[in-house]
C-alpha cells in the first residue's frame, strides 16, 4: 500500500490562502493526494482510504474501509464505519460502527464474523450499533465525529 502522488497540466497550483498545505501537499510538480492505494496482481490500482483515515495496527496499515466492507457483508448490517480507538495499553485497534438491519445481531458474532474473512489484527475489538452514522451534506461518513 501506497501514496498517491499525481501531476499533470490539470493539476492545482495551489490551495488559497494554505501556505502550511501547500507545503505539505506539493512536491515540485507533484502533488500528494492524501489517497492509499495497492496494486493488484492484475496491475489494476484499488483505493484503500484516505491517508489520515487509515489505522495503524501493531505496524501494520489498516483500511477502514476493507473492515467496513467485511461487515456490509454480513445480512445484519446495512451500514459500517470504522475508526481507530486506543486499548488500554494505548494502542490503536478497530473500532467499528454498525446500523443494523435487525436486533438479533451481537457484537461478538459479528466481530467473528469479520475475524472469518480478515487477518486478526484487522478485526474491530468494539462494535457500537448506533442508529445512524454522522454524515455530511453529500452523504459521506464524518468519521471525526465517531473519533470523539
Amino acid at each position: 500500500m501506497g501514496d498517491l502522488y499525481v501531476a499533470g497540466p490539470s493539476l492545482t497550483t495551489g490551495y488559497w490562502n494554505r501556505s502550511e498545505l501547500n507545503r505539505e501537499a506539493f512536491d515540485g510538480p507533484w502533488m500528494h493526494s492524501g489517497d492509499k492505494y495497492l496494486r493488484n496482481e492484475s496491475g489494476a490500482y484499488v483505493y484503500c482510504g484516505r491517508s489520515d483515515d487509515l489505522l495503524k495496527v501493531g505496524g501494520i496499515y489498516v483500511s477502514p474501509m476493507e473492515v467496513e466492507n467485511a461487515l456490509l457483508e454480513h445480512e445484519a448490517v446495512a451500514e459500517a464505519a470504522v475508526v481507530g480507538q486506543a486499548d488500554g495499553d494505548k494502542l490503536i485497534k478497530p473500532k467499528a460502527f454498525v446500523v443494523a438491519k435487525t436486533t438479533d445481531i451481537t457484537e461478538q458474532a459479528l466481530i467473528e464474523y469479520v475475524a472469518t474473512r480478515l487477518a486478526a489484527y484487522k478485526r474491530p475489538r468494539w462494535i457500537e450499533f448506533v442508529k445512524q452514522l454522522p454524515k455530511t451534506a453529500t452523504g459521506k461518513i464524518q468519521r471525526f465525529k465517531l473519533r470523539q
